[in-house]
């Protein structure tokens, strides 16, 4: 895995599409501060697709993508909660034991999101996806990735308007991580295309209506 190539990547599409991705960012924080954190699954799955498609068809983010997963929400709010559960009992046994456990989500949870989203895969099949992509090898490569991406988010948590930038950063890095050990790369590209030109078919006939 090429880091600097993904890292330059992650940069340029942030800065690229930066009005529409500072938005989307901002009004998801906001809903997450709102909701008190109950639609912070869901809302990151639809986050995660419309910079997915940033990176695939160059299309502009909007707000109302953050709702286009809502069928998610369910599943990843439970999973949501039994990973605050477990971690909480890791942090009353003592702080290293509870940092061992959020290691070992980051890590093995890393790819759930984009394969719900992506591959339309239920929650422990995404599980067992996520587990695989993170062991292929070179394992290394996938704890690289993941210390950079907690590495960016953790900057962010420390100032919030920080977070408007690095929190898309991070995600971009993850979607180009998805793309390069999840994916084969002419596969990603192939479906780029065909989605892109699905969509361009029915905005066709749309038109002609």
């Amino acid at each position: 895995m090429d880091f600097k190539d993904i890292i330059v990547k992650s940069w340029q599409n942030t800065l690229n599409h930066i009005g529409p991705v500072l938005l989307i960012t901002f009004v998801q924080l906001i809903l997450i501060v709102v909701t008190l954190g109950i639609l912070a699954p869901v809302t990151t799955a639809g986050y995660i697709h419309s910079l997915t498609l940033i990176v695939r068809e160059d299309r502009k983010p909007e707000v109302g993508d953050l709702f286009s997963q809502m069928r998610l929400f369910l599943p990843l709010f439970i999973f949501s909660l039994l990973a605050v559960l477990v971690i909480f009992i890791g942090f009353t046994l003592l702080i290293l034991p509870g940092l061992a456990v959020i290691a070992f989500i980051s890590f093995a949870a890393f790819y759930l999101i984009p394969f719900m989203v992506d591959e339309k895969l239920g929650l422990f099949d995404a599980l067992k996806s996520s587990w695989d992509t993170a062991l292929k090898a070179p394992i290394s490569d996938q704890i690289i990735v993941v210390i950079i991406y907690v590495a960016i988010m953790s900057l962010g948590s420390s100032l919030w308007f920080a977070f408007l930038i690095t929190q898309p950063m991070a995600t971009f890095i993850m979607i180009e991580a998805y793309h390069d050990r999840a994916l084969n790369r002419k596969s990603w590209e192939s479906r780029g295309k065909q989605e892109k030109e699905s969509f361009d078919d029915s905005e066709s006939s749309t038109g002609t209506e």
